[in-house]
């Protein structure tokens, strides 16, 4: 199934909604690009909505990575909202839970760090 995202801004949260299996292939280099033109515009939160993710590959947690990563380099942070149950399982097994903030929807994300 092919990814697909949407981004809004809300606030000073920029909010990514990612659907479909995040392999990272084509869409793993525009979803870090959607993170550095964000940057640019100043923006330090960045929550990304996993809900309709049904899978995430090696390559789509690289992409995770990365977008967490760039954003720490400019004292921002990335918080990941409504994991499935897969992909809840995978953050736990890659231990990515203890270095990303995960939420249970956007509202909480939103209202745990403004």
């Amino acid at each position: 199934m092919k990814v697909k995202y949407t981004v809004k801004k809300e606030d000073d949260f920029l909010i990514m909604t990612i659907s479909g299996d995040l392999i990272g292939d084509e869409v793993g280099p525009k979803l870090v690009e959607v993170i550095s033109d964000a940057i640019q515009e100043n923006f330090k939160k960045c929550i990304i909505d996993l809900s309709n993710v049904r899978y995430i590959s090696s390559s789509g947690i690289g992409v995770l990575i990365t977008m967490l990563t760039k954003m720490r380099n400019v004292d921002g942070e990335v918080y990941l909202t409504s994991p499935s149950e897969h992909v809840k399982k995978l953050l736990i097994i890659t231990k990515l839970n203890n270095i990303f903030s995960v939420f249970g929807s956007v509202e909480e994300a939103k209202e745990n760090v403004a």
